[in-house]
């Protein structure tokens, strides 16, 4: 059977402050569309890919100010100097691998504030997937855009960085508001449920939570966002007490 691809996600509905869209890149990938409502002020979240985001922008007529990267690797930040040469948009992106970057136009670091026309958002740095990824949080709606920190029921390899660095992230990310949405790069969603259902099989949310996948997927539906709330009572690696359990489920889950 041919893999499912993932699915334009629909804008969230707002009265205020930032829509949200999907763009489904590759074979599971995510880049994310963030549309200021005050001001038509645009960005995209790790545009692994051109050619979509350029489609995705046409309705706005090709306007983009802003190119938000979380980390390093290609499939996050494949289009964004052919973006940037197209649209005159600002690059903005960990200072800490500028070197493994396009040149960046807004280099960031932990607890800085970015900006989407009127909404302003927060860099929290999430080290673990890789040493200088980060994270972006805005406050209306509450949306999390995470990279590949923090899955839908699953959290980034450790390319780089320690069990305890990315236990110390997680932690991070958890104390934003429940109702956060949550913004990842991937759709690993349904995968990473075979390996939460084999942690916590009694788990009453996740198996609510695993039909709900089952459901969506065989629809040739996204899965995310999730809110930090079903990932807090879902996600194995949210639930960990301390690092060294997360480092061993995280060792767990590379072989599973």
């Amino acid at each position: 059977m041919a893999k499912p691809q993932p699915q334009a996600i629909p804008s969230v509905p707002q009265a205020h402050g930032l829509a949200i869209s999907g763009i489904a890149l590759f074979t599971d990938n995510y880049a994310w569309l963030l549309r200021d409502r005050a001001t038509g002020a645009i960005a995209v979240v790790d545009p692994g890919d051109n050619a979509p985001v350029e489609a995705a922008l046409a309705p706005y007529g090709g306007r983009l100010d802003l190119i938000l990267l979380t980390h390093h690797h290609a499939d996050h930040i494949g289009g964004a100097e052919a973006l940037r040469e197209r649209t005159g948009a600002r690059l903005a992106g960990p200072a800490a691998e500028q070197h493994r970057l396009p040149r960046l136009d807004i280099p960031l670091t932990d607890g800085q504030s970015i900006a989407v026309g009127a909404s302003v958002g927060t860099v929290i740095a999430t080290p673990g997937h890789t040493l200088g990824h980060l994270c972006y949080f805005f406050p209306d709606p509450a949306a999390l855009f995470c990279g590949d920190t923090l899955f839908s029921l699953g959290c980034g390899r450790l390319f780089e960085g320690t069990a305890a660095q990315l236990f110390d992230s997680l932690r991070r990310l958890s104390a934003l508001p429940p109702e956060t949405l949550v913004y990842c790069g991937h759709e690993y969603t349904l995968a990473n449920s075979a390996f939460a259902l084999a942690v916590e099989p009694n788990n009453p949310a996740l198996l609510q939570r695993v039909e709900e996948v089952r459901r969506l997927r065989a629809q040739g539906q996204p899965t995310v966002p999730s809110t930090l709330a079903v990932e807090c009572a879902t996600n194995p690696f949210l639930r960990a007490p301390d690092s060294q359990t997360l480092a061993a489920l995280r060792a767990r889950k590379d072989t599973f």
